[in-house]
């Protein structure tokens, strides 16, 4: 996954959106976690498959008996759901590939609660700019990728909705050089021998390659987070909770600067 669930402190009961949910990554996590999550696509056979796997999670037991997991087919610059309708938000990869963003992001902001929190990922500057240059294929088709953000310009757009940012990071260090080598190169012997050690790296989670992942995800992450709350004056000033959450969020998280 590229969303920390801690971070973004996802727990039991809590209504979660996952727009362009793709095949369900995300959705899953909510589920397992105990929360009533809808999944959003605007693409039907993944929708399905994010059905399937929900149910076959439930059918194992892989979530708490009272959580939820649907899907529904939608536009995310156009939500069906009223406003204030979710606790948390994830946006994972999807805004690079929508022309008006801005509409976008007010729509994921609407049906976001007073406090709620976000999470806003897309792929980073520096490894979507060696992509583009590689080759035109990677992002020139339909569905594909329309700009590349810098950190701080995306910052800025979601602050302008009535989002603050709360911390950042980034996620898929090691998945980089693939994608390098497929824009270069194509479908070659090294870039099929760089897919299956990055599925062994995903099925088996060997300690050396998520120490080194770790350690290379400040350089050249594939993705880069934000983690955001709704602005809400009110709320702020009458629950000393959330405030002192917040302010334990930023002290003991070093990566909460936003740069470019």
């Amino acid at each position: 996954m590229t969303v920390d669930y801690d971070r973004l402190d996802v727990r039991p009961g809590m209504r979660v959106l996952d727009l362009g949910c793709g095949e369900g990554r995300h959705t899953f996590e909510a589920y397992r976690r105990g929360a009533d999550v809808v999944a959003l696509d605007l693409n039907a056979k993944d929708l399905a498959t994010t059905a399937q796997w929900c149910a076959a999670m439930d059918l194992a037991g892989e979530a708490p008996a009272a959580a939820s997991a649907t899907t529904v087919r939608g536009d995310l610059l156009s939500l069906p759901f009223p406003d204030a309708s979710f606790d948390r938000v994830i946006a994972s990869e999807v805004l690079e590939h929508i022309p008006d963003d801005v509409t976008a992001i007010a729509e994921l902001t609407r049906v976001l609660k007073p406090g709620g929190r976000a999470a806003v990922t897309v792929p980073r500057w520096l490894p979507e700019r060696v992509c583009w240059a590689l080759s035109d294929e990677y992002h020139a088709n339909e569905g594909g990728h329309v700009r590349i953000y810098r950190e701080d310009e995306l910052a800025d757009r979601l602050r302008g909705a009535g989002l603050t940012v709360t911390g950042n990071g980034f996620a898929h260090a090691l998945h980089s050089p693939y994608w390098w080598l497929k824009c270069a190169i194509g479908d070659a012997a090294p870039t099929r021998a760089y897919h299956r050690l990055l599925v062994w790296d995903i099925v088996d989670k060997p300690a050396v390659t998520r120490v080194l992942e770790q350690a290379l995800n400040p350089l050249i992450g594939k993705s880069v987070v934000l983690y955001l709350q709704k602005n809400d004056s009110d709320l702020q000033k009458h629950d000393p909770d959330l405030q002192k959450n917040d302010s334990d969020l930023q002290k003991n998280d070093p990566a909460t600067h936003v740069g470019s």
